[in-house]
């Protein structure tokens, strides 16, 4: 797509041929796009149809309402932030006095666009001049255009002193192949640039990649990682809260666990129960305080299952009641499968190198009846520990 094609989508006719197409199911994209170029150019029929299909993947982070209302890029489809994790921020910015945003490097503005309705006045930076026109769409779709200002430019050339606070989501992506930055130097801009940026600020918050080294996070900085649903989505460093804090979010809710400084948990026999961390704990290195509200310990000091003898209620990991403990051996396995007459059988992993695929496939569950195995290690050794969900309300 490019900025001829998709101004043509912004016209009176580019509107029609979108409610035309909306749905368009892509086994029959050749033969609607077949039809529509005998009544529409050819480059407007294609760009309509690139558009339907990126509202179809965008439905499934903004919501198919918005969705089907706003403009896509397909980097922007990929790189946007999720609007559930979006509104949490806007929320939390909101919460703390914010009442306006610089929104540097604000791709075609699923961000501003949560900050927009949280009541927040947003200044939203891109560089990219497709990704600025769908910010800009975007803002007048959703009716949001008296709250977002959208500026095609550099954003290390804006001047953000009169705004309460920045927000700055560097490119992660890049490369011939388009795949995943790790270098966080390596952003779009620099995260050493953003940083910068931050600390000039009264307030601000960096979006970053939840796999970044703890060791590379600012003396300065909160740092919060976020999974919705169970899926860890970003990490997030705030300026300007509390400096040195670890959190980890869990949407929905949302539930924040702060880290209290906790030790590692010490290695404890297999106990009745088995809990496995949501994945934001994880990645924030939180395990210890969720062990120790659980008065749990670790099945071996390098794995994040927690192992405890009661059942405690908590939204921070899911619990397992275990049933059988077996050391590595997929005949053994089967032969208790068989005997419970397990047909349905959940493979988790944790330290090993086997694959739950190539696992059920050794053992042929059959039966009406269903099991979770654990591959890990316990205290070292390869472990199968087989159970199954427990029975347990939310904190």
């Amino acid at each position: 797509m490019n900025d001829v094609s998709f101004a043509s989508l912004l016209t009176p006719e580019g509107h029609a041929l979108l409610d035309e197409v909306r749905g368009t199911d892509p086994a029959q994209e050749l033969a609607v796009a077949t039809r529509l170029r005998r009544t529409h150019p050819a480059e407007l029929v294609s760009a309509a149809l690139g558009q339907a299909r990126l509202r179809q993947r965008a439905a499934a982070k903004f919501g198919a309402e918005d969705a089907d209302r706003m403009f896509f890029t397909p980097n922007g489809v990929e790189q946007s932030t999720r609007t559930t994790v979006a509104t949490h921020r806007a929320e939390r910015l909101r919460a703390l006095g914010v009442r306006s945003v610089a929104d540097l490097c604000s791709g075609i503005g699923g961000d501003a666009i949560a900050l927009a309705r949280a009541g927040i006045r947003v200044l939203a930076v891109d560089r990219d001049p497709l990704a600025a026109a769908a910010a800009r769409a975007n803002a007048e779709a959703l009716g949001l255009s008296g709250l977002i200002e959208v500026r095609e430019a550099d954003v290390t050339e804006v001047d953000t002193a009169s705004y309460d606070a920045v927000f700055v989501d560097p490119a992660r992506r890049g490369g011939r192949a388009g795949g995943r930055i790790f270098d966080p130097e390596a952003y779009s801009p620099p995260l050493s640039w953003a940083v910068g940026a931050a600390l000039k600020a009264p307030l601000a918050a960096l979006k970053i990649a939840p796999g970044i080294p703890h060791e590379t996070v600012p003396a300065e900085a909160e740092a919060e990682w976020i999974s919705d649903g169970g899926d860890v989505k970003e990490a997030v460093l705030w300026f300007g809260t509390e400096p040195g804090l670890v959190r980890a979010t869990l949407l929905p809710g949302p539930r924040a666990l702060r880290g209290r400084g906790l030790p590692d948990p010490s290695v404890r026999p297999v106990g009745r129960y088995l809990y496995e961390p949501d994945g934001a704990v994880i990645r924030a290195h939180l395990v210890a305080e969720v062990a120790e509200d659980l008065d749990g310990g670790l099945l071996d000091e390098t794995i994040a299952y927690i192992t405890a003898d009661s059942l405690r209620p908590t939204p921070y990991a899911t619990a397992y009641e275990i049933t059988d403990r077996l050391p590595f051996n997929v005949k053994k396995l089967r032969a208790l499968l068989r005997e419970r007459e397990v047909g349905v059988l959940t493979v988790k992993k944790r330290g090993s190198a086997v694959e739950p695929e190539e696992l059920r496939r050794k053992v042929k569950p059959q039966g009406p009846h269903t099991a979770t195995v654990f591959l890990t290690r316990v205290a070292g050794a390869p472990t199968m520990l087989v159970g199954h969900p427990a029975r347990q309300h939310s904190a």
